[in-house]
């Protein structure tokens, strides 16, 4: 059996592992060198680097026998999703979409966009840790909110560019690769003297409870980016469970 699999997340990479382990083919779509590297190495495993169009899309199933496509993107990745739904429905392929369960009430502050985030943000006092990545820095950017912002990006040539191009000198951005322990982001917050917290809701793979230990121990305020839409779709667990009631 082969499995497109459309990655870039820790889903995507445990996924790919999981399915070459049971005999399983599996190509792995990601946007970058980068992502290339964090991919495990094994028999089975084959890796496709670079954005596609829905067009590339197309071609690159049609270019196997795929029994199905797996889509593990991240959960902002919304474009993304709506191309590769498109895709698999223009070709009659099986479509799966894995999904993280989604956080619960907290003690957190809620905002629909990036954008209100950064403008609940000027309402606040102190210094601000970014953790929702580098291709979103424009609505923190502004005048006299951008002296304040300390982003924690990928140390990646593209996220280093993505935060100089927006105005952030050096001395404000955090290039570390995580996943970020509790205990690592309290002394962030320490070091930087933070005052607030900004992070998506990114699920336990993308190290939510971790961050709101840390804001909760340090007291520090901590405001989260909604999804843009709630999917519908099988977590990695629910995959795996439906994958082996369904092996012949």
């Amino acid at each position: 059996m082969e499995v497109l699999l459309f990655g870039g997340t820790t889903e995507g990479r445990e996924l790919a592992l999981w399915l070459a382990r049971r005999d399983c083919r599996v190509t792995v779509c990601v946007a970058t060198d980068y992502g290339a590297t964090l991919l495990p190495e094994g028999e089975g495993i084959a890796v496709h680097t670079g954005r596609l169009d829905e067009a590339g899309m197309e071609e690159l199933m049609k270019s196997r026998p795929f029994c199905c496509v797996a889509d593990a993107t991240h959960p902002y990745a919304v474009q993304v999703t709506a191309q590769i739904r498109a895709c698999c429905e223009k070709l009659d392929l099986p479509y799966r979409r894995i999904v993280r369960a989604e956080e619960g009430a907290g003690d957190f502050l809620r905002c629909a966009s990036l954008t209100d985030a950064a403008k609940l943000c000027r309402e606040l006092p102190g210094n601000i840790l970014l953790t929702t990545g580098s291709k979103e820095l424009a609505p923190f950017a502004q005048p006299g909110l951008r002296e304040r912002c300390y982003p924690r990006v990928l140390p990646s040539v593209s996220s280093l560019e993505a935060c100089q191009a927006a105005g952030f000198p050096p001395k404000q951005i955090i290039a570390m690769q995580g996943p970020f322990s509790a205990e690592l982001n309290r002394a962030v917050i320490r070091q930087l003297d933070i005052s607030v917290l900004v992070t998506k809701e990114s699920g336990a793979a993308g190290g939510f409870e971790e961050k709101c230990a840390a804001a909760r121990d340090t007291g520090c305020r901590l405001i989260v980016v909604e999804r843009p839409t709630r999917e519908r779709g099988e977590t990695l667990a629910e995959f795996q469970r439906n994958w082996e009631a369904q092996r012949p």
